[in-house]
């Protein structure tokens, strides 16, 4: 299994959660030490790998491809910038975003889709021998909201770009699967987004009983990857109790109503 964005956030636990399972896990990120840790604490392989460049990409197909087959992809690499509107954020932003939410999906995926055909052939497999690509995306590829505009251009794209390969794979025992996690509280995605601001990073949280952390996001796409494997589960979105959509968030305790 090769899963992206292993560095920290829901990336890491996932690496985490799929060696407790068992499974063989290639850990992909840019930051060395971060990997060389996770590496050490979980025993999965680590490659650096910054999958915003060409090369690193097929650096990482060569250096995978020497092992053998793969049976699961999990594109988890991405990330926001910018909380400005439509009219003052920046065109750089926007880029950085599709870049790493929708071309890196892109990249990788073509790149490992050969091996991934190997893999769904494997007839050690289980009742139906297959393979997995699995997308994290996000509630913000689904609706749209104000201050998000870029991000939710680029979440939408790379909800799109998973629909149309679902469909392109269509006839091969290759399973499309994606997980849109709501609000989940981790260590760095808020405080990237708004610029290493902690005290606003720890703002978006405030007074959210129990929003989601990666651990639990973790445990979903290991339970959509674990299923049988005739069984596909197209779009799964997780969300804290506390957000009952992507504009509805409570924050304070949450009580029955008497």
């Amino acid at each position: 299994m090769v899963i992206t964005g292993a560095s920290s956030g829901i990336g890491a636990a996932t690496v985490r959660e799929f060696r407790r399972l068992g499974w063989d896990v290639v850990a992909v990120a840019r930051r060395e030490e971060r990997l060389a840790a996770l590496a050490g604490e979980t025993g999965a392989e680590a490659i650096v790998a910054d999958l915003t460049r060409q090369e690193d990409v097929d650096a990482l197909r060569e250096r995978i491809a020497a092992s053998g087959p793969i049976h699961a992809l999990v594109n988890n690499a991405g990330g926001a910038f910018g909380v400005a509107t439509v009219e003052e954020s920046a065109v750089e932003d926007w880029a950085r975003m599709f870049d790493i939410n929708v071309l890196a999906v892109k990249r990788v995926t073509e790149a490992l889709l050969p091996l991934l055909r190997e893999g769904a052939t494997d007839a050690a497999a289980d009742d139906m021998p297959h393979a997995d690509i699995l997308t994290v995306t996000s509630t913000a590829g689904l609706a749209a909201y104000e201050g998000g505009g870029g991000y939710n251009a680029a979440k939408f794209g790379a909800h799109a770009l998973v629909a149309a390969l679902r469909l392109e794979l269509a006839g091969e025992p290759i399973r499309v699967l994606e997980v849109a996690p709501g609000m989940v509280h981790t260590e760095e995605f808020s405080l990237n987004r708004l610029g290493g601001d902690q005290a606003a990073a720890d703002a978006v949280y405030t007074g959210v009983e129990h929003p989601l952390r990666a651990e639990d996001v973790a445990s979903v796409i290991a339970g959509v990857i674990e299923l049988p494997g005739h069984v596909n589960v197209d779009l799964t979105v997780v969300r804290p109790v506390a957000q009952a959509a992507q504009h509805k968030l409570v924050r304070g305790p949450l009580t029955p109503k008497r």
